[in-house]
């Protein structure tokens, strides 16, 4: 199977492009071929386009928050409320967003997923800092535009499907909360670069008892500081042992809920508890019965 993993960017260009990583899957190994960097949307979507059969792990939230959506007023599925936030455009889908928080309580304004609190991860409504936010915006559009199947959240083409992938989760799982990467260069370190070598030592050794596949891939991935490169690899680790998971729910909870979504690794594959009005097991099976996403969400 060809495995592709993109390190995403809200605003791609010269100085910071999308990096994507290809590689293959074969029974017992998960071997890097080649890198691109993408410095336009354009090239991104024309990846998306490309025939199947591939999976892709694409680092950037893929849905928002149910208690985000439904307090807000969006349509209340996950392809309706992404061609919703598209049509907004960014500069008001910023608005919108900064709108909502005015006159919220603290601890109240933004609001994260299921998979964000098991993973750590922000909400997926920031729009500074790491603006997570507008990597929904700019990216989510595409996938539903792109008519990708996106296991539990949108039945597109079966033989392109993009799961969301994190880097971080993982990376912490392995050198725990050690820094290994910065896009400045006079805060790049000798100390983040062993990180990034000890990062990818650990992957090598712990992936056959972690994700049931070896890992192939050069040591000069550590060279960049800004890590995008091993965050490709990442994402493209998360992908391939979605794809090994496919007749599980492609590594999902039991309890995904289909308006949030959620990231594929398998420190996240357990039941966490349910929240708010999400889909139940029964009504997930019942939705899909008989479609086209039968086979991509159940069968492979």
């Amino acid at each position: 199977m060809k495995i592709l993993g993109i390190d995403f960017t809200s605003r791609p260009s010269r100085r910071k492009p999308i990096t994507c990583i290809h590689c293959t899957l074969d029974a017992d190994a998960l071997r890097t071929q080649s890198f691109e960097e993408w410095k336009s949307f354009e090239v991104f979507e024309s990846a998306l386009a490309m025939p199947g059969a591939w999976v892709a792990g694409i680092d950037f939230p893929f849905g928002q928050a149910r208690r985000f959506i439904e307090t807000i007023g969006w349509p209340s599925t996950w392809a309706a409320y992404v061609h919703h936030a598209g049509q907004l455009g960014r500069t008001g889908f910023r608005e919108a967003l900064n709108r909502y928080k005015e006159n919220r309580i603290a601890g109240d304004k933004e609001h994260r997923r299921a998979t964000d609190e098991a993973a750590g991860s922000v909400s997926p409504q920031k729009l500074y800092g790491v603006p997570v936010g507008l990597m929904f915006f700019e990216g989510a559009p595409r996938l539903l535009a792109a008519g990708v199947s996106i296991p539990h959240l949108h039945c597109g083409d079966p033989q392109r499907i993009a799961v969301e992938a994190y880097p971080g989760v993982l990376a912490r799982q392995h050198i725990g909360r050690r820094s290994y990467k910065n896009d400045t260069r006079k805060k790049q370190t000798v100390d983040q670069h062993e990180a990034r070598r000890d990062l990818l030592q650990a992957l090598r050794e712990e992936a056959p008892r972690r994700y049931g596949f070896s890992i192939v891939a050069p040591g000069d991935l550590c060279d960049d500081p800004g890590a995008d490169h091993i965050d490709a690899l990442l994402c493209a680790v998360q992908a391939a042992w979605a794809w090994r998971q496919r007749g599980e729910r492609f590594g999902a909870p039991e309890t995904v809920d289909q308006l949030e979504g959620w990231i594929a690794n398998p420190h996240l594959a357990v039941t966490v508890p349910r929240r708010g009005h999400g889909p139940s097991p029964h009504e997930i099976d019942r939705k899909h019965k008989g479609s086209r996403s039968e086979r991509v969400f159940a069968d492979g």
